[in-house]
């Protein structure tokens, strides 16, 4: 088997859903993570676009993060059963990077007053119409009891997964009125080496 190693800093940020596919699959790698500090003098040159999370697969690297999860989900069969399947994950992928987009103005808004008013207009206009576009494709996948692509795991659920987290940095509970994609999280969740990482990952805030 390959040898394997993920670099980034201290946080699940960008590196989070290529760990959740090792865990899922069940594969060792090297989980290393770095101070802020060394990022610039140490590892910076080293990166193809100078920027982390990166791959090493027998010493040999891959860069960006969709690219990494999508090479580690199609090596542990993660990636859908076939093109079709396999399309529709990578759909519910980028539309999920649609929504990391439209959250850039709302990082780059320094005025506390406006933030605040761009925080809940997102909420319940922005965020609510995307993840209400995601729950009606997860409802028209054999009624939303299962998974979102096909009848197996795949990196679109543990995306649905990762993202929990990170929209739940700005919107505590962000699936809490979109009862199929919370209970997708929670079976996800549930699964033994799924459930076996989470409880021992480090405790970061991100």
């Amino acid at each position: 088997m390959p040898t394997y190693k993920i670099t980034y800093f201290n946080f699940r940020g960008r590196a989070e859903l290529a760990r959740l596919i090792f865990a899922a699959a069940g594969v060792p790698y090297e989980d290393l993570r770095i101070e802020m500090s060394r990022w610039p003098v140490e590892y910076k040159d080293q990166c193809p676009f100078g920027q982390l999370p990166l791959l090493e697969v027998d010493g040999k690297v891959l860069a960006q993060s969709k690219t990494i999860a999508r090479y580690l989900a199609r090596e542990f069969n993660l990636a859908g059963k076939d093109s079709r399947e396999q399309a529709l994950a990578d759909m519910i992928l980028d539309h999920y990077a649609d929504i990391m987009n439209e959250m850039k103005v709302l990082w780059l808004e320094s005025d506390a007053e406006k933030k605040a008013t761009l925080l809940q207009k997102f909420k319940t206009e922005t965020l609510s119409k995307h993840l209400g576009y995601l729950e009606t494709i997860l409802r028209q996948n054999s009624g939303g009891g299962g998974f979102i692509v096909g009848d197996s795991l795949t990196w679109a659920d543990l995306m649905v997964v990762d993202s929990n987290d990170w929209l739940g940095v700005m919107f505590p509970n962000p699936y809490d009125n979109f009862p199929l994609l919370a209970g997708l999280v929670k079976r996800v969740r549930e699964m033994p080496q799924v459930a076996e990482w989470i409880a021992k990952r480090p405790d970061t805030p991100r």
